[in-house]
């Protein structure tokens, strides 16, 4: 683990996963099942769309190019596993669990991710629309060179989470607790709600000064 700064400055860093896949056997077609058992199991451009993975455990696969459009994988667990491409809307993944995975270049739009539990994730590239983290937690997570528009950490608790490279437009941190976040990578850092919950967070002064007028309005500050 890394510490990042000096004196006030200073914030943990997140420890990153280190996936080493196994030789993976390719997914022998069918559908996906609730509760099934996926292990050293490749996924290549495989349409999952509307399909129910409710209770499944995915350990060390790889989903690469997969459709998500609908996929119910609520409770789902993706342990050791690395998800390349895939794109979807409306993927429910409520309640699970994702620990030691990559999630790179991925197009989706109204994942369902409340109540998860994120450990030791990167969220690298790609584009995500109305991610839904209300009450997750995120423990060690990377969010890099991606773009996330209106995410919401409403309730949600993030600790040791970096955002490098990553364009941030319209988050909702609501009655969100951050501890060892760290904002300053963040190529653009727009907050809709919840300004006032970035106490364990540091950003940098030019951010600062771009959060001023937000910040002004929630002490109730006139600046004319």
């Amino acid at each position: 683990m890394v510490s990042r700064g000096t004196g006030a400055g200073r914030v943990k860093g997140a420890r990153r996963p280190e996936v080493r896949l196994p030789p993976l056997e390719a997914f022998g077609g069918g559908e996906l099942e609730p509760d099934g058992d996926y292990d050293g199991l490749e996924f290549p451009e495989k349409d999952l769309a509307g399909q129910d993975g409710a209770g499944a455990r995915f350990m060390d696969c790889a989903l690469r190019g997969c459709a998500l459009d609908e996929t119910r994988l609520h409770h789902a667990r993706f342990l050791d596993s690395v998800l390349t491409g895939v794109r979807g809307v409306g993927t429910d993944l409520a309640e699970s669990t994702l620990r030691d995975v990559e999630l790179v270049d991925a197009r989706l739009g109204g994942v369902q991710l409340h109540g998860a539990a994120l450990e030791r994730v990167v969220i690298r590239g790609g584009k995500i629309d109305y991610l839904n983290l209300r009450t997750a937690v995120l423990r060690d997570v990377v969010f890099e060179g991606c773009v996330l528009v209106e995410p919401d950490f409403g309730g949600a608790r993030l600790e040791r989470v970096e955002f490098v490279d990553c364009a941030l437009k319209g988050v909702d941190l609501t009655a969100a607790t951050l501890k060892d976040v760290d904002l300053r990578g963040a190529v653009s850092l727009e907050i809709a709600r919840g300004v006032d919950r970035l106490a364990g967070a540091v950003i940098s002064p030019s951010q600062l000064l771009d959060l001023a007028p937000v910040l002004a309005a929630e002490v109730g500050i006139r600046v004319e």
